[in-house]
């Protein structure tokens, strides 16, 4: 891998071999001492436009625990601030020896930006850009789903047949967009939830099934509903009456947490907003699988890095791994 910009044209191979390899990454962190020598002498750099707690961390430890020197950047505070364009930064990170750049911003299109401005020789890694893809937490989500499928045979295997809804702020969800893409490619069907004000108007070219009861897909027997956060910051219209009113209709509350047929696992990229699109209940419940997401996440992000600056394993280099 030179980078990984999206979901939509990674290709079912280099998904595949990513999950495979995240497989060996959770395979190493069961033991006493997790970190590997694979990237020593390594420079990351986590360059953070917009505030992240989950996806800087989780980089940050999937880079520290394959011995990667990190660097975190964030904008508040730094030269952006004052004024310095994205390429100047670039410009400064090149000159520092930057080996990968794991870059979230506010603006779509950033990153691919960043890769194909010759600004910079380093790999890029997406972690968010806009309102457009979010292609790690993708990978995450589709490993969790295929663990929670296949458990220790899940090697190798793609989500053909698995039935995945993704409800709520599709709209403004760029984990959404990367999720309806990667999982259409390993073969899975989607279905998106949502309120007919939060459905993006371009969605008739996405390879999905739109339905605005939330009811009526459970009834449908998901393996798996993913609800999304109410992204009340990037809201700049009334996109529904009221949050208690958006709660009743698409919220997963105790009630429907029942409803659920047996074996559908309950997902949620985070950060959550208990209590409006998800319950207390449904969060901490047996179905949850948000926990497992977070901790899977570093093993696909270490995967990620370590393909985009180690490249493949010889079967001598797996050995020393375990």
């Amino acid at each position: 891998m030179r980078h990984l910009l999206d979901t939509q044209f990674l290709s079912k191979d280099d998904a595949l071999r990513i999950l495979d390899v995240a497989e060996d990454m959770v395979d190493s962190q069961t033991r006493e001492i997790k970190k590997l020598p694979t990237l020593r002498g390594k420079t990351v750099v986590n360059l953070f436009f917009e505030d992240s707690t989950r996806t800087r961390i989780s980089f940050e430890a999937a880079a520290k625990r394959l011995s990667a020197d990190v660097i975190n950047f964030a904008a508040k505070g730094s030269s952006v601030s004052k004024g310095e364009s994205l390429q100047d930064t670039a410009q400064t990170l090149q000159a520092m020896g930057a080996d990968a750049v794991v870059i979230r911003h506010g603006a779509s299109g950033a990153p691919r930006t960043l890769a194909t401005s010759g600004w910079i020789s380093a790999g890029v890694v997406n972690a968010g850009d806009g309102t457009h893809e979010h292609p790690t937490q993708a990978l995450l989500d589709a490993f969790t789903i295929r663990k929670r499928l296949h458990g220790a045979a899940s090697r190798g295997k793609d989500l053909s047949g698995a039935k995945v809804t993704i409800v709520g702020d599709i709209l403004h969800s760029r984990v959404a967009r990367s999720n309806v893409w990667l999982l259409r490619t390993l073969g899975a069907e989607v279905t998106l939830v949502a309120p007919p004000t939060l459905v993006p108007q371009d969605v008739r070219n996405w390879p999905v099934t739109i339905e605005y009861s939330l009811d009526a897909a459970i009834a449908a027997a998901p393996d798996a509903l993913m609800m999304l956060r109410i992204q009340l910051e990037r809201m700049n219209a009334a996109y529904f009456p009221t949050e208690r009113e958006y709660s009743r209709l698409w919220g997963l509350d105790p009630e429907r947490l029942n409803a659920l047929p047996e074996g559908t696992m309950v997902m949620h990229p985070g950060p959550m907003n208990r209590g409006l699109e998800i319950s207390s209940a449904a969060a901490d419940s047996e179905r949850s699988t948000v926990l497992e997401q977070v901790a899977n996440g570093v093993a696909v992000r270490m995967a990620v890095l370590y393909l985009l600056l180690a490249g493949e394993r010889t079967n001598e280099q797996r050995e020393e791994d375990r």
